[in-house]
């Protein structure tokens, strides 16, 4: 579990997360959600420790973030973050096995096991005939689906990804995020498009200018009156096949 109490955070004198508290339990997968430039990023880099609060704190498994060192930090968090790895030489697999360093020793040579997961790993992303490709020649989807595996391979007990479905197409948006919602970690995620939030999160934490306007279960946050006075936008909900889908209308 992540607790996070009265959390801000500036950029100069901009503050862009103002007094956030938030839980994100165990076995659950909570969705920050909000506008361009609501401070979405920015609290879930507070969140691993990327960056540090003004004031307000951060508990990982009852125990503060800044008191956990590098190995055992990434022990607790794995994260996937929208990064530029296009200079590295590393092949896939080599990128895929840098998740199992927080469990080997210094100096240790990849073991067996290592490798199992890592395999493992990229066939759960739909990866492994990737495996002996340079990174730096794949596409941005790809990219995103080997970083992915590589957090998987690291076998964190929590997980936070920021953006996981940018670059992907429609079918690896949901098998991805399917794949997510299944694992039994707890999962903080960054996501833009309020319909997967709402399929694949079971709580939302809804934020406008830096601060909580909304949280809670994903049906109870994404309530129509709420999303149009946030994103304003015009939103109609229906249900179809089990699923509840939003439909949006520019106003004017």
């Amino acid at each position: 579990m992540i607790e996070a109490n009265g959390l801000h955070f500036s950029y100069g004198k901009t503050e862009v997360v103002s007094d956030v508290s938030l839980t994100a339990r165990s076995g659950r997968v909570l969705g920050l959600i909000g506008p361009n430039g609501s401070g979405k990023t920015t609290l879930l880099r507070l969140l691993y420790g990327s960056l540090r609060p003004a004031s307000g704190s951060v508990v990982v498994d009852e125990r503060p973030l800044p008191r956990l060192g590098a190995r055992e930090s990434a022990r607790h968090l794995a994260v996937v973050v929208q990064e530029n790895a296009a200079e590295t030489t590393m092949t896939v697999a080599e990128m895929v096995l840098l998740g199992r360093t927080p469990h080997q020793g210094s100096f240790a040579r990849v073991r067996t096991e290592d490798e199992e997961i890592a395999w493992t790993s990229l066939r759960r992303v739909g990866g492994l005939h990737l495996a002996a490709r340079s990174f730096a020649g794949l596409s941005g989807g790809e990219k995103q689906r080997v970083l992915i595996a590589r957090a998987l391979a690291q076998r964190a007990s929590h997980l936070l990804l920021d953006e996981p479905t940018n670059h992907l197409d429609i079918r690896y948006q949901h098998e991805i995020l399917s794949l997510v919602a299944a694992l039994e970690t707890t999962v903080v995620v960054v996501l833009h498009d309020l319909n997967l939030a709402l399929r694949y999160c079971d709580d939302l934490v809804l934020l406008e200018n830096g601060r909580l306007v909304g949280s809670g279960p994903a049906a109870q946050v994404v309530e129509g009156d709420l999303i149009e006075r946030v994103y304003g936008i015009g939103v109609q909900r229906i249900e179809h096949a089990g699923q509840s889908h939003l439909i949006f209308t520019p106003r004017g």
